[in-house]
């Protein structure tokens, strides 16, 4: 027997056995395929003994989701009878070109998937971006699980009745109606795919018939998209000439790839970076699209080759929305500022819920500091970069989600706590203890973006401050909170 088992790696060679995706159980490289990662598959799955913290009780909840699963853009829409041609193409070349390499060639499964694989015509350009019926599944999911852990925070009765007040205090506090007389509050930005994704979580919440609605969209919204108000964001060269992006891709590790999936598909010729791209796209979308399948374009990828198509999409976030620039961590002051206001007040809303998108939550992220490098991703730092905590992968999937729950500890001498996830995992920060921080650490620790006047904080928008920006407009907003709570 222990011959034998000495003899196989021998008997693999002989035969000349290369990677087939139809055979490989595990596929981890599903699990790399940055911001169109699949939610179902990367998903924290230690919430289970993360949610529930001895002595004390939840109260409040914030939360930031990522749109579900999408469409692609019209551009690959429209690119989808190019992708047709290399699948023929790639079937002729192992069928009558005879082109097949000696090694890491297609095996024949994976070869007549990809000859079987038609693009799905329903899919039309009028319809890019659109939330995909897996990204519906995806937020209702998220909201039913988060329903479960803290039933006492997210009740499955809508509830949108507003505290009885007299019609001379309704003017005065006209403008904190929608930020302190409900339960709830949900807003999401002007999209098909985050209006679908707040439609999505509130079914998963109160069912499909309720009569829950969101918080107006603003003509600028700074608060869920201020990336498209700041010229100076805009500015910044994260992927361009002399960018760490664009050195990636003209350094040997980045050409050889492209050179060996060539080969493995049969040309004896390096495709076009677009051709493999597509193809690569084709791979991520589908495999989102349908968790419980698997694409045809994902075999033409050996895992390895995934790997370095991943560390290419985290230099770009780094760069684009992390901390590259050491100025993209003031962008979403706003939405820090929300976070920690709504948590700091004792009345309604318990829940806020928004929905935006990749930048937005990364760039979140990175103003709380979370999933932070000691050491910059550069181009020429991969191969010591495989344990990174910076991995778009796990951090932005498709539906990620970012949650603060407030609970309330009344045995503690600081009786308020927080516990952040992401994705459904206990965010570990080393000023916390396993995950659980004082509430009064958070404070000190964002307290210069909650003093901050958000409007000159980064990018100066020409407006005048709104209330609520900076620490006179908190204690403007925890005033007029604390009025309403006591008239009730």
């Amino acid at each position: 027997m222990r011959l034998l088992l000495l003899l196989l790696p021998l008997v693999a060679l002989v035969r000349g056995d290369d990677y087939c995706f139809a055979q490989d159980t595990s596929r981890l490289q599903t699990r790399q395929f940055s911001s169109k990662t699949a939610y179902q598959i990367v998903k924290g799955s230690d919430i289970d003994r993360q949610y529930l913290v001895p002595g004390c009780e939840p109260k409040k909840m914030w939360i930031f989701h990522r749109h579900g699963t999408r469409l692609p853009k019209k551009s690959m829409i429209n690119n989808a009878a190019r992708a047709a041609e290399l699948r023929d193409l790639i079937v002729n070349n192992y069928k009558v070109a005879k082109t097949k390499p000696d090694t890491d060639a297609l095996c024949s499964t994976d070869l007549l998937a990809l000859q079987m694989w038609r693009w799905n015509a329903s899919i039309t350009p009028d319809q890019e971006e659109y939330l995909t019926s897996q990204g519906y599944d995806d937020l209702r999911g998220t909201a039913k699980l988060y329903q479960r852990y803290y039933p006492g925070v997210l009740p499955k009765e809508y509830n949108d009745t507003y505290y009885q007040v007299g019609r001379s205090w309704k003017l005065i506090f006209k403008t904190f109606s929608n930020i302190w007389c409900y339960p709830f509050q949900f807003r999401h930005t002007d999209t098909q795919r985050t209006t679908e994704s707040f439609r999505a979580f509130t079914e998963g919440l109160f069912g499909s018939v309720n009569t829950a609605h969101p918080v107006e969209i603003p003509k600028e919204d700074l608060l869920l998209r201020p990336y498209d108000y700041c010229q100076s964001y805009k500015d910044l060269n994260y992927k361009g000439e002399g960018s760490e992006y664009e050195k990636y891709h003209k350094a040997s590790l980045w050409t050889n790839t492209l050179k060996d999936i060539s080969t493995r598909l049969g040309f004896q010729y390096t495709l076009e970076e677009e051709d493999i791209k597509l193809m690569y796209d084709m791979c991520r979308y589908e495999q989102a699209w349908q968790v419980d399948r698997s694409s045809a374009w994902c075999t033409a990828f050996l895992p390895e080759q995934v790997s370095v198509f991943e560390y290419a999409e985290d230099l770009k976030y780094y760069w684009g929305s992390g901390y590259g620039f050491p100025e993209t961590a003031r962008l979403n002051c706003r939405l820090v500022q929300d976070l920690l206001t709504h948590l700091s007040n004792p009345v309604s809303p318990h829940v806020v819920a928004h929905f935006g998108h990749s930048t937005g939550l990364l760039t979140l992220l990175t103003a709380l500091g979370m999933r932070k490098d000691d050491i910059p991703l550069r181009a020429d730092n991969s191969d010591s970069q495989s344990s990174r905590r910076w991995k778009s992968s796990l951090i932005d999937p498709f539906a990620g989600n970012f949650v603060a729950v407030k609970y309330d500890c009344p045995a503690e001498l600081d009786r308020e706590k927080v516990v952040f996830f992401l994705n459904q995992d206990a965010v570990q920060l080393d000023w916390c203890s396993v995950g659980l921080c004082k509430w009064s650490d958070v404070l000190e620790k964002y307290k210069a973006i909650s003093e901050a006047d958000c409007g000159d904080y980064y990018c100066r928008t020409g407006g005048a401050p709104s209330l609520g920006s900076g620490f006179p407009g908190l204690l403007a907003t925890a005033l007029a909170a604390i009025i309403v709570y006591l008239m009730h």
